[in-house]
């Protein structure tokens, strides 16, 4: 088995077991869980012998003193304690069900927490209700080589793939499990790119968190990013997830990679927190596209309204029926700035660095002083948008659309303050075969079918860190993605056409020929009215009490390139040769 997908496919063959027992969408909530825990099983195996000399000397002492000592049998930080184990466990077709339940109970607290999660003692009495769990464990045991000299990147992948055919078999949205590996691969390069020789220190300790974890792809890629770049260097990985078997399986893998799993929350991050007045260096994610609010709603709009810029979403709410500015906001309030001042800036490498991935509505949903737009104001305004990178669609599994990375900061460098940099790296002015920002994928996975090759991440990565002008990336001043959205009223008139005034002879506005107009933030706007308004409508004014100011990101505006049409003589020359082409036809239907 050569691939992560091959030995996938090898372990999901088990499920083949539970037909007309289970539905097809319940196949995970025994193969995940079996998965993980085989997984445990084959990384304490070869101290597994040792573990049971040292806790047959040490039983007697405090759990507190006992863990320790275990764990510093097995060089991770869990252990087992029963006799049992996967090959055990096969070995008796009697007594399995007690038996597992032995084996589970050996574990060490962090790990077994891991395994509640999946519900598992439900799984446990039903199978062997239906005379099948023994069959599943020996299956399980014979099915070592899948988890054979598999490092937790690869079983990463093969939990993936495992969640992608569960999501599929019951109708959930793989994409909200996970995000494809070269996607954050780039999203890792644009986070660390320009702090490479912070990074570099003898004995950097640094953190990272992601709100909507999933299995912990993001949190892993970015840890086996630093550990390539300095072996030395510790990147304490933090996250929450609101599902339990992501929840239980990113657990599980941060217990094997030596990480502190109590570090990985479970919950919705608006409503339970986990991590709450905790700040971090270092921020990734790719929170749900498109998801609503509602259930959290009560929680959002009490927060919002009752503590304000103390709170985390102070700069305003988005429309109900799309939380990614929610995720953003909370994000930016673990920022490493003190809260009472959270726009001065870090000095030095003090602050934090954020990549988040979007769809397109939080670029431009909702007019001039909306929710959307006050978030985006409060962003920009306060310098802390450094970068947006328009990706290719048909990326990720579960959508075709288009997607955008944005990196957010709050210690832009010197060269960067009061600048944002929009990068095009969607390939529409090339053909998919030229194309040198991806490559089309042989067979696609859900409604992914291209990938970013690893050139294309190294070239990116570069055109982000010269943040110098060119035909894919533009350098806008912050102000330059504002707008001053002004009324303009004009009289009302009675029937003999004279201006109707107030009582204190001011002109009454007609609210039929209310109209707005759209002034750039840096242009003036009585200037803007004299010019383009003035001319047209001789009796008009502005009601400067109405007026708004709204920030947009429009990438097409930006990078629109204008294709000439064909000529005349060019579609005459094609209609012709068509009508040529079908002359034969015609004089043989006709006869």
């Amino acid at each position: 088995m050569n691939n992560f997908r091959e030995k996938a496919n090898f372990i999901w063959s088990i499920a083949d077991l539970l037909r007309g027992h289970y539905k097809q969408a319940d196949y995970g909530k025994v193969i995940l869980p079996f998965t993980v825990l085989r997984r445990l099983d084959m990384v304490l195996e070869p101290t597994k012998k040792e573990v049971l000399k040292a806790y047959q000397k040490h039983k007697d002492k405090k759990p507190e003193v006992l863990e320790p000592i275990l764990n510093g049998v097995t060089k991770v930080k869990f252990y087992n304690r029963s006799k049992f184990d996967f090959n055990e466990l096969a070995n008796d077709h009697n007594n399995v069900a007690a038996n597992l339940r032995n084996y589970i109970n050996g574990f060490s607290i962090s790990a077994k927490e891991i395994i509640d999660y999946f519900s598992f003692e439900d799984q446990i009495k039903k199978l062997d209700e239906y005379d099948l769990l023994y069959l599943i464990i020996k299956e399980f045991s014979k099915k070592g080589d899948a988890f054979k000299d598999v490092d937790t990147m690869e079983m990463g992948y093969i939990f993936e793939e495992l969640i992608r055919k569960f999501a599929e078999l019951s109708n959930e949205t793989a994409g909200e499990h996970f995000t494809p590996r070269e996607v954050i691969r780039l999203m890792v390069n644009l986070l660390f790119v320009d702090d490479k020789d912070i990074l570099r220190k003898e004995g950097i300790v640094k953190t990272l968190y992601d709100p909507a974890c999933g299995t912990g792809g993001m949190l892993s890629i970015a840890d086996e990013y630093l550990h390539d770049l300095n072996k030395g260097a510790r990147l304490e990985l933090f996250g929450q997830e609101i599902n339990p078997e992501s929840y239980a399986i990113c657990k599980s893998d941060m217990l094997i990679k030596g990480q502190n799993p109590a570090n990985i929350k479970f919950g919705n991050s608006f409503t339970q927190d986990g991590l709450e007045d905790e700040t971090f260096d270092y921020m990734l994610s790719n929170p749900p596209f498109g998801v609503d609010w509602k259930k959290a709603q009560k929680h959002i709009k009490d927060e919002y309204e009752s503590r304000g810029f103390a709170g985390r979403f102070g700069a305003g709410l988005p429309s109900i029926s799309d939380g990614s500015l929610l995720f953003l906001q909370h994000m930016i309030s673990k920022m490493k700035h003190t809260k009472k001042s959270p726009f001065e800036g870090g000095k030095g490498d003090v602050g934090s660095r954020i990549a988040i991935v979007f769809n397109g509505s939080p670029l431009f949903s909702g007019g001039a002083g909306s929710g959307p737009s006050n978030i985006r104001k409060w962003i920009i305004e306060n310098d802390m948008l450094e970068a947006i990178v328009a990706m290719p669609d048909q990326l990720f599994y579960n959508t075709g659309i288009a997607t955008y990375i944005w990196i957010v900061t709050d210690r832009k460098s010197p060269e960067r303050k009061g600048k944002v940099q929009l990068i095009n790296v969607t390939g529409a002015d090339k053909e998919d075969k030229d194309n040198p920002f991806y490559s089309k994928m042989l067979r696609s996975l859900g409604n992914k079918r291209k990938e970013i090759h690893e050139e294309a991440i190294k070239r990116i990565t570069k055109i982000y860190s010269d943040f110098e002008e060119g035909p894919y990336c533009k350098i806008f001043d912050n102000e330059d993605f504002g707008s001053q959205r002004i009324t303009v009223e004009r009289p009302k008139r009675n029937e003999q056409g004279e201006i109707e005034k107030d009582h204190k002879g001011n002109p009454v506005p007609d609210s039929d020929l209310r109209d707005s107009e759209n002034v750039p933030s840096k242009e003036d706007a009585e200037k803007y009215f004299e010019r383009e308004v003035l001319p047209h409508l001789s009796d008009a004014w502005i009601d400067h009490g109405k007026t708004k100011v709204g920030y947009e990101i429009n990438f097409t505006k930006y990078f629109y390139k204008y294709k000439p049409l064909r000529s005349l003589g060019e579609i005459r020359k094609d209609i012709l040769a068509l009508e040529a082409e079908t002359d034969g036809m015609i004089k043989e239907v006709i006869r």
